[in-house]
C-alpha cells in the first residue's frame, strides 16, 4: 500500500494537519471545538519544538563525529523527563514486537510447509509446525532497551529481569498512565457507542502514519538539518508530538479552569460564570449542542499554558548570572 503522500496535496495535508491537532486536543480534554487561531498557535508551537529538537539534535550528532541523526539523540534530549522516556522506551519496544512478529507470520507459512513435508515432524515436535510456534513466541518477547548512559549497558552480560520487579522509570510512567486513564474513563463511561467510536478514532490521530514525506517537509529536514532520517526517527518524533499536544492542552484547560474559578469567586462576570460552573457538573453527551456560556480554550490560555511549561522546565535548572542582579538572561526554549 503506497503512502498517503503520492496523492495528498500540500493543502490537503495543512487541513489534515488541523483536524489532527483538534482530534488529539479532544483526546487529552478539550470538549469544545477550538478557533483557527488556537490550533495555529498549538501548530507553531509544536513545530517550534521540533525544529529545536532536530537543531539539537544535529549539534549532538556533530559532537560525535556523525552526520546522520541517532535515536540516542531523542533520548538524550528526554533523558530528565523519566516517565517520558520510559513510555518512548515501551512504545519502540512494542513497535519491535510487531515488526518480528509480522516477519514470522510471513515465515509461518513456508516452514509449516516444510515440516509437513518432514517424515519425522510427529515424532520431534508433535503436530506439524509446532517447533516453530515455540520459537516464534520466543523471538515476539518485548526486548529491553538499553541507552549508552544507562548502568546496565557498562557490563556484556545482564542479570535476567525478575517479572515482580519494576523499575523507578517504569513505576513514574505508570502513574502518569494511570492518571491519564482515569480521566479518559471518566469521560468514556457515559459515551453511546457511536460517541466511543468517535473517541477512539480520534486516539488513532498521527502525524506521522503513511505521511512520512509531508511530515519530513513540516519537520524542518533538508532545511533544519541535512540528516536522513529512518523510520524510527519519525515514529519518534510523531509520538513526541503527540505528547507536547497532549501535555500543552492539559496545561491551557488547567489555566481556563483557574480563570473561570477566579471570575465566579471575584464576581467578574458573574452570570456567564455561574453557568459554566453549574452545566459543568452535568454529564453531557459528546455530540449534544454547545451549552450557552460554555466555551473552548482560547489563544491566551494556550500562551499562558505554554509560559508555564517553560518556566517548570528553568526551574529545574541552575542559572549564573554573571552580569549582575539587573543583567538581562537570554533563556533557551525548553522542551515540553
Amino acid at each position: 500500500m503506497g503512502s498517503l503522500d503520492d496523492i495528498e496535496t500540500v493543502e490537503n495535508w495543512q487541513e489534515r494537519l488541523t483536524e489532527w491537532f483538534q482530534q488529539m486536543m479532544f483526546v487529552s480534554g478539550e470538549t469544545g471545538e477550538p478557533s483557527a487561531e488556537t490550533l495555529t498557535i498549538i501548530e507553531a508551537i509544536v513545530q517550534q519544538q521540533v525544529i529545536e529538537i532536530l537543531a539539537r539534535c544535529t549539534a549532538s550528532a556533530a559532537r560525535r563525529g556523525a552526520r546522520t541523526i541517532h535515536t540516542n539523540d531523542l533520548f538524550f534530549l528526554i533523558r530528565h523527563d523519566k516517565a517520558k522516556t520510559s513510555r518512548l522506551k515501551t512504545f519502540l519496544s512494542w513497535k519491535d514486537v510487531r515488526k518480528t512478529a509480522k516477519e514470522s507470520d510471513d515465515k509461518g507459512g513456508e516452514a509449516g510447509d516444510l515440516g509437513a513435508d518432514d517424515p519425522l515432524g510427529d515424532a520431534a515436535g508433535g503436530a506439524a509446525g509446532g517447533p516453530v510456534v515455540g520459537d516464534t513466541t520466543k523471538k515476539n518477547k518485548r526486548n529491553k532497551i538499553l541507552l549508552p548512559w544507562d548502568i546496565e549497558s557498562f557490563y556484556s552480560e545482564q542479570v535476567p529481569d525478575r517479572e515482580d520487579e519494576e523499575d523507578e522509570d517504569e513505576e513514574e510512567m505508570n502513574y502518569a498512565t494511570l492518571q491519564r486513564l482515569k480521566l479518559a474513563d471518566e469521560r468514556t463511561k457515559n459515551m453511546t457507542k457511536d460517541e466511543y467510536v468517535h473517541f477512539s478514532d480520534c486516539r488513532q490521530a498521527s502525524f506521522t502514519f503513511r505521511k512520512g514525506k509531508r511530515f519530513r517537509e513540516w519537520a524542518g529536514f533538508g532545511v533544519v538539518t541535512d540528516s536522513k532520517p529512518n523510520d524510527d526517527i519519525i515514529d519518534i518524533l510523531g509520538f513526541l508530538t503527540f505528547e507536547m499536544v497532549q501535555t500543552l492542552t492539559e496545561e491551557a484547560l488547567e489555566v481556563k479552569r483557574e480563570e473561570d474559578l477566579y471570575k465566579l469567586k471575584s464576581g467578574g462576570d458573574n452570570d456567564s460564570s455561574r453557568r459554566v460552573m453549574q452545566k459543568r457538573k452535568r454529564a453531557q453527551g459528546l455530540f449534544d449542542p454547545p451549552e450557552e456560556g460554555t466555551a473552548p480554550v482560547g489563544p491566551h490560555h494556550v500562551r499562558e499554558g505554554f509560559r508555564r511549561l517553560q518556566q517548570k522546565a528553568n526551574n529545574g535548572r541552575a542559572r549564573f548570572n554573571l552580569g549582575g542582579g539587573r543583567a538581562l538572561q537570554r533563556t533557551q526554549l525548553q522542551l515540553i
